[in-house]
């Protein structure tokens, strides 16, 4: 490994669902300097899900200068930029690679119809999951394509290129227009076995290549542009390495890098996920797998429904406030974690569904609504919190009962915003029956992404050497007792997922109508 210097920093960038940050660091993890911004998520329709493009632009371009500008205050030159950005992503582009319509986000899931559509044709199913890693489901772009060119043929026409935010916001920063291999896996339209757009999959949407960025290797690196230099302050032609998914970063960023080791996370969104040495697919198509770098792959999955949730239940059923907030002189979430902490595992035997906009991993239902099952007139406001907190841990449980047909778990290491909540670490670890550590660094994606830009310039070796740069810091270790109670509570959980099917795709199917 080369010796580490001043000279080898990078700044990790992580564009999420709702806010992104810049973080520079050294090759060994340790930060320098940080900064985020944020952006609203628009949901016009009850299934749709979109952003302005133009917004998480102008955010991420502020978060890299005000983080630049930090280091230079303290004698600093980056040596390089490198990117993560949120999967799923799809947005037409015109002849000048601007989109021409917002941004659908992972969570958008219009497609629902088309998918369910999809599905009904399971060797097609099957055989589009074998080849590219996804199930067939509405959060990858290949079905909201597919959506543009039935319902707004005309945009569809319009489109001259087929966009995400990664190779638009590598685009605006090098004028280059390519997209990693990792951002291509997450498309339900790349083969994995060729590493390259899937053929079928892209006859099937009526497109042409000449429409689709070239895959490129997630080490990939273009100089920065003049006009992106001048807006941003960074000095013209500095390295702007393309990155990877914020999912698959994860697990380099907080050196869950071997076999046997998961990551889990819970932010906007949530997933657990392992690396794996080549492309491994689930038979019960539970699971995705994406490609991370060369001749290494990510298998998990991803639930819809994270840290959202907790805000709605903040926003639309506690009404706490900003201004409330700021007169009591406490956290919002502080708050909801005290209530939650007087109240016993379980809830008072109050379940929540939290599938408010369809599920991902492992069912893959767009048709999921959220629900409250359990209430009676004992229930209070920190019952519902709790409940809340325990449901999105059963959602990951589900998947991570999937994974367990990969191999046997060795560790289990956390990130995302839940970890600032000791309660809902405990409960996860409770939840699963398996102890979970809280590494030295938990921003995840930002480190991940720098480290591809260490690895690009060779002051790292690999995506191992973060094995040995991320340290324990707290282990939370499941409580048999409680164990107990999540276990009977995961069957109900389990059982009224499995026998509301008809009723939450007549529900969905009503939601449409009046909207």
């Amino acid at each position: 490994m080369e010796k580490m210097t001043m000279r080898n920093v990078w700044i990790g960038v992580d564009v999420g669902t709702t806010g992104v940050r810049a973080i520079a660091y050294r090759a060994d993890g340790m930060k320098l300097a940080f900064d985020e911004a944020f952006y609203p998520l628009s949901t016009p329709h009850p299934d749709w899900a979109e952003e302005d493009p133009l917004e998480i632009i102008q955010a991420t371009e502020k978060v890299i200068r005000k983080t630049g500008e930090q280091l230079v205050s303290k004698g600093i030159t980056p040596q390089g930029i490198a990117l993560s950005t949120i999967m799923h992503t799809f947005m037409p582009l015109d002849t000048a690679h601007q989109p021409i319509a917002p941004m659908m986000t992972w969570a958008d899931s219009r497609s629902g119809e088309i998918v369910q559509e999809l599905r009904q044709d399971t060797t097609f199913s099957k055989a589009l999951y074998r080849r590219t890693g996804c199930p067939v489901h509405a959060c990858y772009p290949f079905p909201k394509i597919l959506w543009l060119k039935r319902r707004q043929r005309s945009l569809f026409d319009k489109m001259a290129y087929v966009g995400s935010i990664k190779d638009y916001l590598f685009f605006m920063l090098t004028g280059e227009w390519v997209i990693d291999h990792s951002t291509a896996s997450t498309s339900g339209m790349y083969c994995e076995e060729t590493m390259d757009w899937d053929e079928e999959a892209v006859a099937y949407l009526g497109l042409s290549r000449d429409r689709l960025p070239r895959p490129v290797s997630t080490t990939h690196s273009e100089p920065m542009n003049a006009a992106a230099s001048k807006r941003l302050g960074m000095p013209e032609g500095i390295p702007v390495v393309i990155g990877a998914t914020d999912g698959v970063l994860v697990n380099v960023g907080i050196g869950a890098v071997h076999q046997g080791q998961l990551s889990a996370t819970i932010g906007t969104s949530g997933a657990i996920r392992m690396l794996t040495q080549k492309p491994m697919v689930d038979e019960k198509m539970r699971t995705w797998c994406y490609n991370l770098v060369d001749g290494m792959w990510v298998s998990g999955g991803a639930i819809n429904n994270g840290g959202m949730i907790l805000r709605w239940m903040r926003d639309e059923v506690l009404g706490y406030t900003e201004e409330d907030m700021k007169r009591l002189g406490v956290d919002a979430y502080d708050l909801m974690t005290m209530q939650a902490e007087h109240v016993p595992a379980g809830a008072g035997g109050l379940l929540l569904l939290p599938c408010f906009t369809g599920e991902r991993a492992p069912y893959w239902n767009s048709d999921l609504r959220g629900l409250f099952f359990g209430l009676s007139l004992n229930t209070k406001r920190s019952h519902m919190i709790r409940a809340t907190l325990e449901g999105i841990c059963f959602s990951l449980k589900a998947v991570y009962e999937a994974l367990l047909d990969f191999g046997k778990v060795q560790d289990i290491r956390v990130s995302g915003s839940f970890t600032k909540s000791p309660l809902w670490m405990q409960i996860l670890a409770d939840v699963l029956g398996h102890e979970i550590t809280l590494p030295d660094n938990s921003e995840g994606a930002a480190y991940g992404a720098a480290v591809l830009g260490f690895i690009s310039v060779g002051a790292l070796s690999s995506i191992a050497d973060t094995a040995a740069l991320v340290h324990p810091k707290q282990v939370y270790r499941p409580q048999a007792k409680t164990q107990e109670t999540y276990r009977a509570l995961y069957d109900i959980f389990e059982h009224v997922y499995w026998n509301l099917q008809k009723e939450f795709a007549q529900i969905a199917s009503f939601q449409d109508r009046i909207s």
